[in-house]
């Protein structure tokens, strides 16, 4: 059985824009993923909505990714693989942070996970880092605001080469969201059940190709 986790924020967790409730598990992307792979996987799911990378929230609190990382491999080892994908969260204008910036704190959490040993015999688990979706016209959404607006939006599209380069870096394996995921036009930010479906199917592919 290989044991995957996937480390998220609210589009992990399965965020449903219109209901502004939760997806079923079998439509969020990591349902999507389980049932893609079939047989001899186990995916878990941790996903929280405002989960950021490494930044304490000095509103909603108890978001920092950094912080409950190693608990959480610590809870859910042996593992094979973790999958990463938190970036969006960071984009708040409360943070005022650049792309490069955002991806280094997911830089942070790959280098956790490549030190935890939380790998079977004490190994690290493999990592596959996925740059989040750009964000789409956020100007119509109720995160305006808080987001930025433009700003959040320009940033968003500097995702991929700065992810890239930190996947380089620590020899982790990529995925660039962007070309997969449009956010709900409801909100800019949260995928809609089609894109969870894309997003998974892409995933699982990625995974079968890498030697768990």
């Amino acid at each position: 059985m290989k044991n995957i986790l996937c480390f998220g924020d609210s589009n992990t967790w399965g965020y449903d824009a219109r209901t502004e409730s939760r997806f079923p598990p079998d439509v969020r992307w990591p349902g999507v993923l389980r049932l893609a792979l079939g047989e001899g996987y186990h995916i878990i799911e941790e996903g929280l909505c405002g989960r950021t990378t490494v930044w304490d929230d000095p509103i909603e609190g108890y978001k920092n990714g950094k912080e409950y990382l190693i608990p959480c491999l610590e809870t859910h080892k042996p593992l094979d693989l973790v999958i990463i994908m938190l970036g969006t969260n960071d984009l708040k204008k409360r943070f005022s942070l650049s792309a490069s910036d955002i991806a280094a704190g997911a830089g942070v959490l790959v280098d956790a996970v490549n030190k935890s040993g939380a790998g079977k015999n004490g190994e690290a688990p493999k990592v596959l880092l996925v740059s989040p979706p750009e964000v789409g016209d956020i100007g119509n959404s109720r995160f305006d605001e808080m987001f930025g607006f433009e700003n959040c939006v320009a940033i968003s599209k500097n995702f991929s080469k700065h992810f890239k380069r930190i996947t380089e870096y620590y020899g982790c394996t990529f995925l660039d969201a962007a070309p997969i995921v449009i956010p709900s036009p409801i909100d800019a930010i949260h995928f809609d059940a089609s894109e969870h479906k894309k997003l998974g199917e892409e995933i699982a592919r990625m995974v079968k190709a890498i030697q768990l």
